[in-house]
């Protein structure tokens, strides 16, 4: 069972619940008058508002009585409610938000998109291993490829904390290819790209934004005349085809990825089909065990800080 936040969505609680239904997952839907907005600091929030529903849905999955959380509500107060009730598998430093980014072809995982704007290199070494885990447990990608955000593709490029990741990872069973530059990012240079939080969060903004910029200026060449609106109607099908694949409501949501239970982030602009995505991203991701997965690929590659993140512990692990 799910359990979902009925707050948080631009649309309201009513298209929450609707996509929770649509999605054909068994859901709880945690609805209260009570609930935690993008302007509050989110650690203090959830402390001070236990009866919000974003914190009820996540005791839930710490409580046993739901597999995994889904909510449209602010990232930074489910980041607080699960690392606080949820808590981080044993031996991992800091959760991070991945995203599916919504570019044409193969889907490329871009980690972390806003949690932890600093990061030292084994923040980024575990980020990479957790991506990894992730894609091939949910996505069903072998052994996928995996490269560091950063301004250049040779080794010595970019901070001396990527620098030091770089040389972690080149020497790790991953099947690391280095580094990647902003235009590998969307041009399938890797499938699990990773970066700290305040980078990867500008990354992903800037091509959301630039996605609906060229389509509005195709919409409107398109519309410009009645030349181009007769060519319009012959590629109207394709069009409509590569909307879908850059609508992040596609992809369902970021997830959270280090915690011991599987947490799913949906955009809050998400309509009902968005919802359902999400509920089914977390479905999938509890019956491909990404979580144990992701614990036995960290503990395999000797990137805890502590005892084996095999079996989950507190959060100060």
């Amino acid at each position: 069972m799910i359990a979902v936040d009925a707050n948080g969505a631009d649309a309201g609680p009513s298209v929450v619940a609707e996509g929770a239904r649509r999605s054909g997952v068994p859901f709880k839907l945690y609805d209260s008058p009570v609930w935690i907005s993008n302007e509050e600091e989110p650690v203090r929030a959830v402390r001070s508002k236990p009866e919000a529903s974003i914190v009820q849905a996540a005791r839930a999955v710490a409580d046993g009585n739901a597999a995994a959380v889904v909510s449209a509500g602010s990232t930074g107060a489910m980041l607080a409610a699960c690392t606080l009730h949820v808590k981080r598998l044993k031996g991992v430093h800091r959760p991070a938000v991945a995203l599916l980014v919504p570019v044409p072809g193969r889907p490329t995982l871009l980690l972390d998109v806003g949690a932890n704007v600093e990061v030292r290199p084994e923040h980024l070494v575990q980020f990479a291993y957790m991506g990894a885990a992730f894609m091939e447990a949910v996505h069903g990608l072998e052994r996928p490829r995996v490269g560091l955000l950063n301004i250049g593709e040779e080794p010595g490029k970019g901070t001396e904390d990527l620098v030091a990741a770089h040389e972690r990872l080149a020497g790790g069973p991953l099947n690391f290819v280095g580094n990647v530059e902003g235009t590998g990012l969307v041009g399938g240079a890797a499938d699990v790209v990773v970066s700290d939080g305040f980078t990867g969060n500008v990354a992903l903004k800037t091509m959301e934004g630039t996605a609906k910029a060229v389509a509005g200026a195709v919409r409107d060449a398109i519309r410009s005349n009645p030349v181009s609106a007769a060519g319009g109607l012959l590629v109207r099908r394709s069009v409509g085809r590569l909307r879908e694949q850059l609508d992040p409501n596609t992809t369902g949501g970021a997830i959270l990825l280090g915690l011991r239970g599987v947490a799913v982030v949906a955009h809050g602009s998400s309509t009902a089909e968005g919802v359902a995505n999400a509920v089914r991203l977390a479905q999938r991701s509890v019956d491909e065990q990404m979580i144990e997965r992701t614990a036995q690929a960290l503990q395999a590659a000797g990137a805890l800080r502590s005892a084996p993140a095999a079996s989950v512990g507190d959060s100060h692990g």
